[in-house]
């Protein structure tokens, strides 16, 4: 019409922009989901996750590897919080930024939480039957075997040398024998690393 300017709504980039919103809604949904089946299922605190994470993250999703997990298993255990927490965090970060850690944190909590506070209305009332015991033993054996095959699989993706090996007996022999400071024993672990790297760059071997 004479007088009026028309405005053309940019159609291609508003269906390109709403892709990329469904995109990250449907990531974000896919965080959400997977850490929470992680926290559903999964019984004896950090370690015990570290298989179904492997399985669930990097076998299933492709979302990081195999060496990725350990490196997300190490920076978990120099950083304050649960196993899962710090790893849910930072898978969620890296695929989605900030919201995606949100959700994938909410995620590996939220069942945790919930079933935490049923127990705390019913367990004085069911803890003394005999079904309840025999459930828990049963439970108590599963996280062994879970925890059996965090060591195997950690074990394997380690790298083998002596420098390797002597750390993990010394830390071994620090923790279960004298009780030394576990945050002591993992800087430690660092600086001997950091330091054998070094030694190894300037001799111009590899690790």
């Amino acid at each position: 019409m004479p007088g009026k300017t028309m405005v053309r709504i940019p159609t291609v980039r508003l269906r390109k922009e709403y892709k990329t919103m469904k995109h990250k809604l449907k990531l974000y949904l896919q965080l959400f989901l997977t850490f929470m089946k992680i926290g559903v299922v999964t019984f004896g605190g950090g370690y015990a996750m570290i298989p179904i994470i492997e399985n669930e993250i990097a076998e299933k999703k492709g979302w990081i590897t195999g060496d990725d997990l350990m490196e997300v298993v190490a920076i978990s255990e120099t950083t304050p919080g649960p196993i899962a927490i710090c790893a849910a965090a930072f898978i969620g970060f890296r695929m989605g930024g900030v919201f995606g850690a949100f959700c994938a944190t909410v995620g590996v909590v939220l069942p945790s939480f919930v079933i935490i506070y049923l127990i705390s209305l019913f367990l004085r009332a069911f803890e003394q039957l005999q079904v309840i015991k025999y459930a828990f033993f049963g439970i108590r054996a599963g996280v062994l075997a879970l925890l059996i095959k965090a060591v195997v699989s950690m074990f394997k993706k380690c790298p083998k040398n002596i420098v390797a090996y002597c750390i993990m007996a010394a830390s071994f022999a620090a923790v279960a024998f004298f009780s030394a400071n576990v945050i002591i024993v993992i800087i430690s672990a660092a600086v001997i690393g950091l330091a054998s790297a070094l030694i190894a760059g300037k001799a111009g071997k590899k690790l």
